[in-house]
């Protein structure tokens, strides 16, 4: 039976390790919280006290961490994965960071014989419990192959992109379009309302055009609702955007859009909203205007 080592059990990585046990895995799991880890041990998973651990003997290595350092540490750092990594084993990253650090990250493995994939997802905690997320993935096409199987319990649509960092880029694209959306969202909202229009008369009419789209019918009605329980916290698409922004600033590029949603995301979190929904823009906005529901 083929060993996953899982590093990282959040709330998206906790139903995907669940998955390649469903799926005939054999799990060596690894998280900061002890709870977190049992929770995969009543399924069947061994529980391991660092990330080397759970890589000794596994032939797959897959982390699901929150941002470029933790990924870095949790492979490359003390009691890292790195450490008992054998030769010919894969790293599939499902965590989101920048490109660049995935490039390094896998260019430091490459020396000891370990391959790498970038493969960041979208879907949300829905998707990863329904094993129906998307997966972009940066690496060589035939380590692709190999990780096959293991990426198709977890995600419906798995798309090759390019070499390492391509699977991060364009996650990067995915958030550009995804919360660019839900703040037009939010304006929209906001100014139907000022106008004495009923917002969830508006947003039938916009479903039914060109406006329509997945982030209108998600995020419409939880705004509509102020229903700002979290999907996906926001705190981590206000992570994403400073990967963004200095992605872009690295490139040299003028992306205004995304310049004023960072600052919006950060106004966000800054007012207290980070484990909120990131409906919760519509807040920021009515804070803005001196408005209240």
């Amino acid at each position: 039976m083929t060993t996953v080592a899982f590093i990282g059990l959040g709330n998206m990585g906790r139903p995907m390790a669940g998955h390649l046990i469903a799926a005939g895995y054999t799990l060596r799991v690894h998280a900061r919280r002890a709870a977190a880890m049992q929770a995969l041990a009543d399924l069947g998973a061994t529980p391991c006290a660092a990330p080397a651990e759970a890589a000794r003997g596994a032939q797959f290595i897959v982390t699901n961490v929150t941002n470029s350092e933790d990924v870095r540490q949790v492979l490359l750092g003390a009691g890292g994965a790195i450490e008992t990594a054998a030769a010919g084993s894969v790293v599939i990253d499902h965590s989101t960071i920048s490109a660049q650090v995935t490039r390094e990250i896998a260019a430091a493995l490459a020396e000891r014989g370990v391959e790498m994939l970038d493969c960041p997802v979208s879907g949300g905690v829905k998707g990863a419990v329904a094993a129906t997320l998307s997966i972009m993935v940066g690496g060589k096409p035939e380590v692709l192959e190999r990780a096959r199987p293991l990426l198709a319990a977890v995600g419906q649509t798995i798309t090759y992109i390019g070499g390492h960092g391509a699977g991060q880029v364009v996650k990067a694209c995915n958030q550009i379009v995804q919360v660019v959306n839900i703040q037009g969202i939010a304006e929209a909202m906001l100014f139907a309302r000022a106008q004495g229009v009923d917002c969830t008369r508006m947003l039938g009419a916009l479903q039914a055009g060109f406006a329509g789209s997945k982030m209108l019918d998600l995020m419409g009605p939880k705004m509509a609702a102020r229903d700002f329980a979290a999907g996906i916290e926001a705190r981590l698409h206000q992570k994403d955007y400073g990967l963004i922004v200095e992605m872009a600033r690295e490139a040299k590029l003028a992306i205004p859009a995304v310049a004023v949603v960072a600052q919006q995301l950060n106004a966000l979190v800054g007012q207290g909203w980070g484990t909120d929904d990131t409906s919760s823009l519509l807040r920021v906005l009515e804070a803005l205007n001196g408005k209240s529901a």
